[in-house]
């Protein structure tokens, strides 16, 4: 492809040098340059690629996209005020601009992006549609099922658009996109040209990357926001958002959209549910819709669960196409997440459970709804992450502290910090509500000890529950990461009971 055409499809730029050049391909990694690469640099959280520059032209470089004026390049140099939302449109471009012969549905949120998602494309599988799914566990292109299930947030421009034009060449017309507030800072869905934007909540969460809660409100509205930049397509844009979380509805239902729609547990809304009926195998209840109400029964438990449900079936009614039959059995054909309040049975005499919860939020919902599933106790194995918010640490030693029986606190990704310090962090909160350790908490450093030690309290009818990990496959300590899975660690704990009589 020339020069001249990818830069056509640039917002802002301005050329120095021939646009003549043909490009081979597309890079912000001077490391994987070949001849004829057109290089992007930009200012990077660690690293600024500009530094790389020459690196890039040595190697091969066709022509070079960066940030700063007036930079000498031996190569055609196109000057942008953001190189990585430069990157998402040059990808875009590359790829045909897949996203405009999509259907593009986003879902952006603290708590519940994955499973609201996975609902989401349920749904329009059940009514015919052939549709595409990106989220931070798995995927979906053309059919084939992928596991995304490390420290994953959204992926990189590039590979998104790659994606996109996977699912275009597979025939697929519809694609559900978890869209992460780094991934939103960081312009990686730029370029996306979203239909459908979902919020499922926004609470405490990120504030070590975005600084402030209103920071990372404004990187979570990048989303809505492009709804009314993005190409249209046609139909409506439309918005829906959760009209029980005052920190987000306020906020984004002030952007210009063509329409809204509204979901709520608790209040009027154009979504609603009633009739709520909790078992632990089941949930079902009613939801209102537009006026019209059905019945739905769901595997997935928790009033959370029930409000991540009423946003996909907000996404269905945006699309306006999908019967309430299709909701219906999209909803019910959906029997967990990966890592989401996931059951793990080696015959043991009480309830186990693997949860990603690793905010406060989630955390206060995932202990909720474990006390609803029992009459025993709720006994808990969380810990909080090194080089991340270190104001939510002792916020959820008080949400442990209060829902919680039993409380193990243990290791959750420390990277380069102390553990004993971030233990000591979440112990404190436990503490301020009035939790006595030795007796009501511990501090178990070892994850595999910590949750075998949960196990060892439980007796019949109580639940074990490990939070934090959910999904994912490694724990980075050090700058290393090292293969871990809760779910197999929960597994052998449980073995090891049943070992020992």
């Amino acid at each position: 492809m020339r020069l001249g055409q990818l830069v056509g499809a640039l917002p802002r730029a301005a050329v120095a040098g021939s646009s003549d050049a043909e490009i081979t391909h597309i890079t912000s990694d001077s490391r994987q340059v070949k001849p004829g690469a057109l290089f992007v640099a930009y200012t990077g959280v660690g690293v600024d690629g500009h530094g790389f520059i020459g690196d890039a032209v040595g190697r091969g470089a066709a022509a070079v996209v960066g940030q700063v004026d007036g930079l000498a390049c031996a190569v055609p140099y196109i000057r942008v005020p953001d190189g990585r939302e430069a990157l998402a449109f040059l990808s875009a471009a590359w790829h045909g601009f897949p996203a405009r012969k999509l259907v593009m549905i986003g879902v952006t949120g603290t708590d519940g992006k994955t499973t609201t998602t996975n609902l989401i494309h349920n749904i329009l599988t059940a009514a015919g549609i052939n549709a595409g799914m990106i989220s931070t566990v798995n995927a979906v292109i053309g059919g084939q099922a992928y596991d995304t299930g490390l420290h994953t947030t959204t992926p990189d421009a590039p590979d998104v658009q790659k994606y996109m034009a996977q699912m275009v060449q597979a025939g697929q017309t519809h694609c559900v996109l978890e869209a992460t507030s780094e991934g939103l800072a960081q312009r990686r869905v730029d370029a996306c040209d979203f239909d459908v934007a979902l919020v499922t909540n926004i609470t405490h969460e990120h504030l070590y990357f975005h600084g402030t809660r209103e920071a990372y409100r404004a990187a979570k509205g990048r989303l809505f926001e492009a709804l009314s930049t993005s190409f249209h397509k046609g139909p409506p844009k439309v918005a829906v958002l959760n009209a029980d979380d005052a920190f987000s509805y306020d906020y984004l239902r002030a952007m210009p959209v063509d329409a809204r729609l509204t979901y709520s547990l608790s209040g009027p809304a154009d979504i609603v549910a009633r009739e709520l009926r909790y078992a632990p195998q089941a949930t079902r209840f009613s939801v209102g819709a537009m006026g019209e109400w059905f019945p739905v029964e769901t595997s997935l438990v928790g009033a959370f669960n029930v409000a991540n449900i009423l946003a996909a079936v907000g996404a269905a009614v945006a699309i306006n196409t999908i019967s309430t039959e299709a909701i219906q059995r999209g909803i019910a054909a959906l029997k967990g997440i990966p890592g989401r309040m996931e059951r793990i049975d080696e015959g043991q005499a009480f309830l186990a459970l693997v949860d990603f919860a690793h905010t406060p939020n989630a955390l206060e919902k995932a202990l909720e709804t474990a006390r609803q599933m029992t009459t025993g106790q709720v006994i808990v194995v969380f810990g909080a992450a090194g080089l991340r918010d270190v104001q939510k640490r002792g916020m959820m030693g008080h949400v442990a502290g209060r829902l919680a029986d039993k409380i193990v606190i243990t290791a959750e990704d420390p990277r380069t910090e102390s553990l004993d310090d971030i233990m000591a962090a979440v112990a404190q909160g436990c503490l301020a509500q009035g939790r006595r350790e030795g007796s009501d908490f511990w501090r178990i450093g070892d994850r595999a000890e910590a949750i075998r030690f949960a196990a060892r309290l439980a007796q019949p009818d109580d639940v074990v529950m490990a939070c934090g990990k959910g999904h994912e496959q490694s724990m980075c300590f050090g700058a290393t990461e090292y293969p871990w899975d809760d779910r197999q660690a929960m597994r052998e704990a449980l073995r090891g009971m049943k070992d020992k009589g």
